[in-house]
């Protein structure tokens, strides 16, 4: 029997961390959303993620610093990002993290983050 897939959702607006964890959870996909990357990062601690979704701009860790840490604790996590501020995404693509963490412009639509997320094998 396969072990259902870890998903974290992080943004720190409690709306959009709930409709994200709503929309992809399904197909045996255990969901956790957060709106404090601090907790994220605690909780892949002791049970690390096999995907992260988080915004980039987010308090204390920002969503890349987060994504860096957790794919410390489980190299295999995949990542993908999302921001609605068109200066973040680009400047997101002058930095070292350039195509290592793939990122997606808010808002977006629900069939386009399932559509990347079965990409990436989930």
């Amino acid at each position: 029997m396969d072990v259902p897939k870890r998903i974290f959702v992080v943004d720190d607006e409690p709306v959009i961390a709930m409709s994200l964890a709503l929309i992809v959870r399904g197909d045996g996909r255990q969901v956790e959303s957060f709106t404090r990357s601090t907790e994220a990062l605690e909780a892949a601690r002791s049970s690390p993620p096999d995907l992260l979704l988080s915004d980039v701009s987010i308090p204390v860790l920002s969503g890349v610093e987060l994504a860096r840490a957790i794919t410390e604790l489980n190299p295999d996590c995949k990542v993908l990002l999302f921001s609605g501020q068109a200066a973040v995404m680009d400047f997101y693509g002058t930095g070292n993290d350039t195509g290592r963490f793939p990122m997606l412009a808010k808002p977006v639509h629900p069939e386009k983050i399932l559509e990347a997320i079965q990409e990436m094998g989930f």
